[in-house]
């Protein structure tokens, strides 16, 4: 072994990894979801939209 294991970019790396599979699995869900929406033709209801005052 040349150099001493770094425990802290090992740590990084791995929550890095994580987080990136949470973003992909969260934008997957949300493109299923919109498939879902657009199939049944929900149109976001006017009347439950913030409104800007």
């Amino acid at each position: 072994m040349a150099f001493k294991p770094n425990y802290n970019q090992q740590r990084a790396d791995r929550n890095r990894a994580k987080e990136q599979k949470k973003q992909e699995k969260r934008k997957r869900l949300e493109e299923e979801t919109a498939k879902r929406k657009a199939a049944r033709g929900d149109q976001p209801d006017p009347e439950k939209t913030p409104q800007d005052s």
